[in-house]
């Protein structure tokens, strides 16, 4: 009776004070985050509170393993198994800090930056950090635990002598995965593209949702979300509108005829860029860039705040002045000459009898 008593004594015992030991911890970090509502930090450092229990379980047990007086076959077991547990619940926890940490210090500099660009910079780093420490905890914890077995041991002797081979041959077959990797750290610390960025890859207009150390996400327009290995953005050409400020310059290019009154046009023009609530003040401007035997080209410019403004202004600027030219001088819309009659403002061309 007194061999099954011992170990159920030990083993309750080790989970009340773990449950007890947490639960205060918890309440203590429930005062303190009500006391620094500034930093989020006490509040998600309550996250860990299940491996923290773990840990302290499992430290006890330890600790008085002794007490429970097993048979000499069963503890070599019992403590292997307390052991995986160990670092289990200590990479468990590790995990839940690192998140707290970094957590806390995105949110805290972005509420002190006074530049937007500047915070997404600092978070897309912090983000990719965490993905690091993440994987190297993970790593770390795996490999603690197969090393806790007599055969894995002597695995690890074994690629220990070959490592230099071995070395080579990981080196070969992981190439593309350490190229995403280092281009991963290179875009979080190089400033190439940042969380929030509007981009433009091989013609596709999104802004950047998130981004790991070896893929980025591009979240659409139309919300269609494009996964893109990192390695494509050291190298490739793509488009950052967000880079250097958010304001933007948009275009507009109309085909019209030759007889378009282009003063007119540029008049009407600054009428509705000056309406529009997305205009930021800036600048505009109409010209003509470029004449066909047929058409002529023009270009209107306009600034506004954002991409997503600029391209809501373009659309209002194309629209609206497709519409006047269509009302007020139908003549200046391109079309397909079927008589020599001209049929707007100009000299009419002779007849022939």
């Amino acid at each position: 009776m007194e061999n099954v008593l011992r170990p159920v004594i030990v083993f309750g015992g080790a989970i009340v004070v773990a449950w007890v030991v947490a639960w205060a911890v918890d309440r203590l970090l429930v005062r303190v985050d009500a006391r620094h509502p500034e930093t989020p930090m006490w509040g998600l450092l309550r996250q860990g509170r299940s491996p923290f229990a773990a840990v302290l379980f499992v430290a006890l047990v330890r600790g008085f393993f002794d007490s429970t007086h097993l048979a000499s076959d069963r503890q070599p077991t019992v403590k292997l198994w307390l052991t995986i547990i160990m670092i289990a619940a200590s990479a468990w926890l590790a995990l839940r800090i690192a998140a707290a940490v970094m957590e806390t210090a995105s949110t805290r500099y972005a509420g002190v930056a006074h530049d937007p660009a500047r915070a997404r910079r600092v978070r897309t780093q912090l983000t990719l950090i965490q993905r690091l420490v993440t994987a190297v905890v993970i790593v770390i914890a795996g490999a603690a635990i197969l090393l806790q077995f007599d055969g894995m041991k002597t695995l690890g002797t074994s690629m220990l002598a070959s490592a230099g081979v071995l070395g080579i041959v990981a080196g070969i077959a992981a190439q593309s995965t350490l190229s995403n990797l280092f281009a991963g750290l290179s875009i979080a610390f190089g400033d190439m593209v940042r969380i929030g960025d509007t981009v433009v890859v091989d013609g596709e207009y999104g802004v950047v949702d998130e981004i790991t150390i070896s893929y980025l996400v591009l979240l659409t327009w139309d919300e269609r979300r494009i996964t893109m290995p990192v390695s494509y953005f050291t190298n490739k050409p793509f488009e950052n509108w967000s880079r250097g400020g958010p304001q933007v310059i948009g275009t507009v290019f109309l085909h019209l005829d030759h007889r378009t009154p282009v003063t007119e046009l540029r008049a009407q023009t600054e009428k509705i860029v000056r309406a529009s609530d997305n205009w930021d003040g800036r600048s505009w401007s109409l010209v003509v860039t470029d004449t066909t035997p047929s058409t002529i080209e023009v270009r209107a410019a306009m600034s506004a705040r954002t991409a997503d403004d600029v391209w809501t202004l373009r659309c209002e600027v194309r629209e609206q002045l497709l519409a006047w030219l269509r009302d007020e001088h139908p003549y200046a819309l391109p079309r397909v000459r079927t008589s020599r009659e001209a049929d707007g403002p100009g000299p009419v061309l002779d007849r022939k009898p």
